[in-house]
Parts: structure tokens; C-alpha cells; sequence
């Protein structure tokens, strides 16, 4: 998940902001067819212990009570499910690495996980829209002659723990060797052979992406998300942070141009940056509606940068998505900051997204950043205590916020982070 930083109510402003949503979609359908926190005892600073070592003769902080349903979920990227280097790639290997990480996150108190199972436009189970990953094939395209979502999810509830399917919903590939190869039936080859899909993706510098300003992008990422839903008994799809990948606006200008030209007809055409968070919300809020008219409760949420103001260069307009119903049920901003950082403090962050997650509706889980831990990250601040990610958790329930996820599962039991997560399992033991 990427680590950046943010900015940040009566019946007139709600109207206000259904009014903003409406014009952008009718904007996108144009183109493309288309709450006193009580007083607590204070939190310890990390900058009580300016030696830069953690201190043991200072206090714990004290536990803040959970909520009964607190959400504690830890990430599984798909580099902890890798096959593609291992000599055994079959069924029982894939099954046994799976099974230690439910176990471990089963020991340090996890109730859900969150699996990458589309990290490249590509799926970790049969489809019928995206080729097999070299996850668990070797090669983009090859059948591992199994299904591991299926099984992921049986092991998942099995244990007692929700599944929360993560998907990449418009990288296909990073750079140009992961994957190293494309599967002869990968969307970016076979539409890079018809006229009529000009545009649909694009390669930059970075990779290659899909692009969301054509509706039949957008259908293909809400039917690929629908199909699992229809076929797995999974607890909730999420879409990480990657969105727009570039600012540059020779990504998509053909399309944004096309779209100028239409509505300057009749009307004033919506900036590029509008455009592109209306050509977002307009993927988010059918994905969400495909979700629902499968089965309303599965759960749709989003996990965003920290920095608000960074969503929004890349199209993702998480101020309307905490406000708005209709777009996800639940946010969870990557705070991935300490309560030293410079530019934006944990704490600091934390009240910014509970004040803008304003839709009853929509549950507010904290990102914390278990691999920074004990690490030298940020000017080696997270070395100044072994109770940073308590800390955290008691100031996230003080806030109110509805639980937290964790980055990732390789941390949970690591010689880095060994500490620091005995003392969140002491949060969680309560």
C-alpha cells in the first residue's frame, strides 16, 4: 500500500453535496455513454524518549475499551502469497502458506483479513474477465489447476475471521516486469488489436493502467468485482489506493479532449481533474451498486492515502465517499504516520478523517503501518518506542473510529515488530 499524506452538517449541505455528485455523473454519463469524546488519561508522546530507544521503565498506557464489533484486520499483499518462485507450486503448498498466515493472525487477535486477489488486472481464481495471476500460476495465464480464492475463504470463516477480497482495480502491470509477462487473453493485449477500445488502457512510465473515462472500463472492473461476489462467500471487497497514476494530463487526453469537444456544444465541460474524480466515482458508485444487487451485505469500502489532498490528484474523491451514500460502506485511510511526523501527526490525522467521515453509514477503520515499527523510517522516530501502534489504537477508539487494518501480515510475528505488537494484543486483550 502507498504511504502518503491530507486536508479536510444540516439538511442544505447534504443537498449541496448530492447536487456536486449528481453534475459529475451526469458529466461521466456524458462521455461515456456513461460524533463528547470523555476524558482520558493522556497518551505518552513519542517524543518522551529523546535518546531515540525505546524506554522500558516508562508506563503503559492505559486500555481504551473496544467496541463489541471492532474491526481488526490485517493485509495480505499478494508478495505473501507468491508461488511464482517456489519449485512446489501446487495446491497443498499454496494451502499450507495460506494456513500459517491465518494462524498467526488468528494468534495476535485479528478478526478479518484482507487478501489480494486482483493485484495486476489479473484474478487468484477462475474468471471469466481476467487471466489467471503468475501468483499462483508461474506465468500470467496459467491455470495452477485449482482454485485458492475458494479456498482462502473456506480456511478464512473456518477460523473465525472475516474475508475481505483486496483488488488493484486499474493496474495491469508495474513497470514492465511485474508481471513480467501478459497473458495472450489480458485485456491490454487482446484491445490493443481493436480500434473500437482505442484508449481503454495506457501505458506510462510507471506501467500499464486501465482508464476509467470509457464506460466500458469501468463495467468491466464493477462486473470482474460482481463475479466474485456472485461466486465466493467473501465478507467484503476493497479497492486499494491506486487510482489515477499519473497527474500528467497526456494520460487520458484523447478521451478528456473528446469530452471537452462534446460538451462545449452545450455546456461548460468540468476541468481534468474534475472529470477524472467524476470518471472514479462513477466506477465506484456501479461497483458499489453491482456488490448490492448480489448480495447487500457484503461490504464495499476503499483504503486511501493519508494525504486527502493527494486522493484528489489521483481521482479519488474521498470527501464525497465518506459523505455521500452510495459509494462504499466503509473508508480506511493509510495512516501511515507517527505522532512525530512533520507534516501531518497521527493525532492530527486521525481527527481530520473522523470530522470528514460524516455519512452514518459509511464505518471509519484506521490503516497503521506495522512494518514501520522498530524500523528507521521517518528519521528513525519509530525507534523512540516500543508502544507507537498502541498508542494508536487507544487514540483511534478515542476518536471513535470503528476499528483498524494492518500492514501487513509479514509483520505481525517479525523481529522488528515483535514488541510493538505484543502491546497492540494487550489493546486487544483489553
Amino acid at each position: 500500500m502507498v504511504i502518503k499524506l491530507f486536508h479536510r452538517h444540516s439538511l442544505l449541505v447534504c443537498i449541496g453535496l448530492l447536487a456536486g455528485v449528481v453534475a459529475l455523473c451526469m458529466a461521466v454519463n456524458f462521455f461515456g455513454n456513461q460524533e463528547d469524546v470523555p476524558a482520558q488519561a493522556p497518551l505518552l508522546p513519542s517524543s518522551s524518549f529523546s535518546d531515540g530507544q525505546a524506554d522500558s521503565s516508562v508506563p503503559e498506557i492505559p486500555v481504551e475499551p473496544a467496541s463489541e464489533d471492532e474491526m481488526r484486520a490485517v493485509w495480505v499483499p499478494y508478495m505473501s502469497l507468491d508461488m511464482s518462485q517456489e519449485s512446489d507450486r501446487s495446491e497443498a503448498a499454496f494451502q499450507q502458506k495460506f494456513d500459517a498466515i491465518v494462524e498467526e493472525a488468528k494468534q495476535c487477535g485479528m478478526n478479518a483479513l484482507v487478501v489480494h486477489v486482483r493485484p495486476f488486472g489479473d484474478a487468484l481464481y477462475p474468471s471469466n474477465y481476467f487471466p489467471w495471476s503468475h501468483i499462483v500460476g508461474g506465468t500470467q495465464g496459467t491455470d495452477p489447476g485449482y482454485d485458492p480464492l475458494e479456498y482462502m475463504v473456506e480456511a478464512t470463516h473456518k477460523a473465525g475471521m472475516e474475508f475481505h477480497a483486496w483488488i488493484n482495480p486499474l493496474r495491469i502491470q508495474s513497470g514492465g516486469d511485474t508481471p513480467s509477462t501478459l497473458a495472450a487473453d489480458n485485456n491490454y493485449t487482446v484491445w490493443h488489436q481493436d480500434a473500437s477500445r482505442d484508449g481503454w488502457t495506457v501505458q506510462t512510465a510507471t506501467g500499464k493502467y486501465y482508464n476509467p473515462a470509457y464506460s466500458g472500463v469501468r463495467k468491466l472492473i464493477a462486473d470482474g468485482v460482481k463475479e466474485i461476489v456472485e461466486n465466493y462467500a467473501v465478507d467484503g471487497i476493497q479497492f486499494d489506493d491506486y487510482f489515477y497514476p499519473s497527474e500528467d494530463p497526456a494520460f487520458d487526453e484523447g478521451a478528456y479532449n473528446a469530452y471537452v469537444e462534446s460538451v462545449s456544444r452545450s455546456g461548460k465541460p468540468l476541468e481534468l481533474l474534475e472529470w477524472r474524480q467524476a470518471n472514479i466515482n462513477a466506477m465506484v458508485s456501479l461497483t458499489y451498486s453491482e456488490i448490492k444487487s448480489v448480495n447487500p451485505d457484503v461490504q464495499f469500502g476503499i483504503s486511501p492515502q493519508v494525504n486527502v489532498s493527494n486522493d484528489l490528484k489521483m481521482g479519488a474523491d474521498v470527501e464525497s465517499w465518506c459523505s455521500v451514500r452510495g459509494y462504499v460502506d466503509y473508508i480506511c485511510p493509510q495512516l501511515y504516520v507517527n505522532f512525530e511526523n512533520p507534516v501531518l501527526p497521527y493525532d492530527v490525522a486521525a481527527e481530520q478523517w473522523r470530522e470528514m467521515t460524516t455519512d452514518p453509514n459509511v464505518k471509519l477503520y484506521f490503516g497503521l503501518a506495522v512494518y514501520k515499527a522498530g524500523s528507521d523510517a521517518d528519521g528513525g522516530t519509530w525507534k523512540k518506542a516500543d508502544n507507537i501502534l498502541a498508542q494508536q489504537v487507544v487514540l483511534g477508539r478515542q476518536v471513535k473510529c470503528d476499528g483498524f487494518m494492518f500492514y501487513s501480515c509479514e509483520y505481525l510475528d517479525h523481529d522488528q515488530t515483535r514488541k510493538e505488537m505484543e502491546n497492540v494484543m494487550k489493546q486487544f486483550a483489553g
